[in-house]
């Protein structure tokens, strides 16, 4: 009388009367089954799940993240120009100490005109030399970069003034001090409303006319394209810079815009070749000069996203290791306390498989259920951020379905030794446990 009590308080909870032998109970009961055990216990289930969640859902914002921050700066870059490339002068060495490219005199502005002249795929060259300096208007000093470069430099580089105009020849044939701001520049040196052209701004410690400014460009890279300001290269190499190379005026760099990104390489050849010949430079002589292009920043910047998105996100999987040793603990847990349970579903007829296949079931309910709410949090956070940061929202599909399959695995392989020692325990022995 006493095992039929047990057997029919079993049935009762387990939901299949009448209905206990393997070879009849369906994967539908099975689930049912488990939800039922999962549900009574919901607090521990929920603490069990919460290692999952927070792995799927760290996965997830941080791929995600990294994918949006990548395609935000790829798209800044491709608004300067995927048909631009780079020529920096080389490097300045001071006790044995490099300055960067560019700090060294070995790029003129006449190398400019040349390459502008002979080089057939290039479309527009312009040269600049760069410095940072003071920029004072009444009370109101920042500290930004002073650019000094040529009439083509708008439309090498795709930015034109929104308000007044750009220097003119003349202007720079006679090193005029007028000055184009850049947007930034302008809202930190004038008050709201009031008008930046045709006001007399201090440059150094030169005395310039405001002339136009610049439409705002944002960040490319770190560097902000509207924290600068614009004079004529000749104003800027004999009054704030004051130092000419030997043969023509010495510049930090140039710009070339070719027709189409396809030319580039092209471009990058001649261009070699043209400065080689003009510096004199014979191999196995290295250059003193060097070349980059857009498309090289971006890729360079997409691998290193990409790197750091990948090992961010390796190191946010790690938590769904935990979890899945979480699972694992608290399934063993489950098995002592259910000891009695499992006897009397083996002594009316459950097999060693049954039992294995309700303990797996919870496992995997438990991982499955902690995948899917995982997910939900981290699209959530990853939509949040994107706004709040502004940058775009992707949603890295990879990650989710990744980690779901991932969490189903955490799962079947936490609930494996579990599940094994709850099918082996002998029913004698589980019904006479307290």
């Amino acid at each position: 009388m006493k095992t039929e009590g047990r057997r029919q308080q079993f049935e009762r909870k387990a939901g299949n009367l009448g209905r206990i032998h393997p070879t009849e109970i369906s994967l539908f009961e099975v689930l049912t089954m488990a939800v039922e055990a999962l549900w009574s216990n919901r607090l521990r289930t929920s603490l069990t799940m919460l290692g999952v969640i927070i792995g799927i859902a760290s996965v997830i914002m941080v791929t995600s993240v990294g994918q949006g921050v990548q395609k935000a700066t790829e798209q800044q870059i491709q608004a300067l120009g995927t048909n631009v490339m780079l020529v920096l002068a080389g490097a300045a060495r001071y006790g044995g100490i490099s300055q960067g490219a560019g700090s060294a005199g070995t790029l003129t502005w006449e190398d400019a005109q040349a390459i502008a002249k002979q080089v057939p795929a290039a479309t527009g060259v312009t040269a600049y030399l760069q410095r940072s300096g003071q920029v004072v208007y009444g009370d109101r000093n920042v500290s930004t970069f002073i650019l000094g470069v040529d009439l083509s430099y708008p439309d090498v580089k795709e930015i034109h003034p929104q308000e007044g105009q750009f220097f003119s020849q003349d202007d720079l044939d006679k090193a005029e001090p007028v000055v184009v701001l850049g947007s930034k520049v302008r809202n930190d040196l004038f008050p709201s409303g009031q008008p930046a052209v045709g006001s007399t701004v201090r440059v150094q410690s030169g005395r310039y006319t405001v002339i136009g400014v610049m439409e705002s460009k944002g960040s490319v890279g770190g560097q902000d394209q509207d924290d600068r300001v614009y004079i004529p290269l000749t104003n800027m190499s004999r009054r704030i810079v004051g130092n000419n190379a030997i043969n023509g005026t010495a510049i930090n760099g140039l710009w070339l815009k070719a027709k189409d990104q396809i030319d580039l390489e092209a471009a990058q050849f001649q261009v070699t070749n043209l400065l080689r010949i003009r510096h004199n430079i014979y191999p196995p002589e290295p250059d003193d000069f060097r070349i980059s292009n857009q498309i090289d920043i971006i890729n360079a910047f997409s691998s290193v996203v990409g790197l750091f998105t990948v090992l961010i996100g390796a190191i946010a999987g790690i938590s769904l290791i935990v979890g899945g040793i979480g699972i694992a603990n608290i399934m063993l847990v489950s098995v002592v306390e259910r000891t009695r349970e499992i006897g009397i579903r083996k002594a009316v007829g459950a097999t060693n498989r049954a039992i294995l296949s309700q303990f797996l079931a919870e496992a995997v309910l438990v991982s499955l259920a902690g995948g899917a709410l995982g997910i939900i949090i981290g699209i959530s956070l990853t939509f949040a951020i994107a706004n709040v940061f502004k940058f775009p929202f992707v949603l890295s599909v990879w990650s989710a379905v990744a980690g779901l399959v991932l969490a189903i695995t955490v799962g079947l392989i936490a609930g494996v030794i579990p599940a094994r020692n709850a099918a082996r325990l002998d029913p004698i022995a589980a019904l006479r446990s307290d």
